[in-house]
């Protein structure tokens, strides 16, 4: 059976207990064994998340100690996954480039703030992710992402919607959903999960579930 280790905290506006809790959901579901952890300390042990085939970061806004950081890279580095969404992912640790190197982006801002109505443009049909998933509307934060040229770009939202200094410089397509590789391991990341409730259902929950499942397969 393959064991997920889930890890929230963080601020509380992202509702980690919550996104927690639909996400260990859907893992168990999908035949996996899940730990709920509420402490970073869980990083602290490097050969026991060695033995996971999944790490699931809930954590925003918060800071990791170097050992922890180091362990969790070592670990997906080794073959173990890790995946998540919105800020609880990449906007953990703004201190920690590690952290930001492996996750593949950085949120840097979200114009409008919430309740902004945009749409998710899905670009990789090929993707197991995404495969037979259209481009859906959503009603949430949009996150304007500093992100890794590494990345494989599963879905995009275009910008700008909400007003703002950056509208000046013209029309972009920020990533919404990616993957890429770190050693033998997967990373998956969804902008989407503002609060629970938008990635509790429909093509954002599906997108969510495919991509821990990818995850949590190691490469040769």
């Amino acid at each position: 059976m393959k064991r997920a280790l889930i890890v929230r905290g963080g601020w509380d506006g992202h509702e980690p207990v919550k996104v927690s809790e639909l996400l260990g959901g859907l893992l168990r579901e999908n035949g996996f064994e899940v730990e709920i952890s509420d402490t970073l300390d869980s990083f602290n042990d490097a050969d026991a998340l060695k033995r996971l085939s999944l790490i699931v970061p809930i954590w925003s806004m918060g800071r990791i100690l170097p050992e922890q950081e180091k362990a969790v890279l070592s670990a997906v580095e080794s073959g173990v996954g890790i995946g998540g969404c919105h800020g609880g992912m990449c906007d953990s640790f703004r201190e920690s480039v590690g952290w930001q190197f492996l996750t593949g982006g950085q949120w840097v801002a979200h114009p409008g703030n919430d309740g902004v109505e945009y749409v998710v443009n899905v670009r990789s049909a090929s993707s197991p992710i995404t495969q037979g998933i259209g481009d859906f509307p959503v009603k949430s934060e949009q996150y304007y992402m500093h992100v890794d040229p590494a990345v494989e770009v599963l879905a995009t939202t275009r910008f700008p919607i909400a007003p703002g200094p950056y509208a000046s410089n013209g029309q972009v397509d920020m990533p919404v959903v990616w993957t890429k590789r770190w050693g033998r391991g997967r990373v998956f990341f969804s902008s989407l999960g503002h609060h629970a409730d938008v990635i509790d259902h429909g093509p954002a929950l599906e997108i969510v579930r495919r991509g821990l499942i990818w995850a949590s397969a190691e490469d040769p």
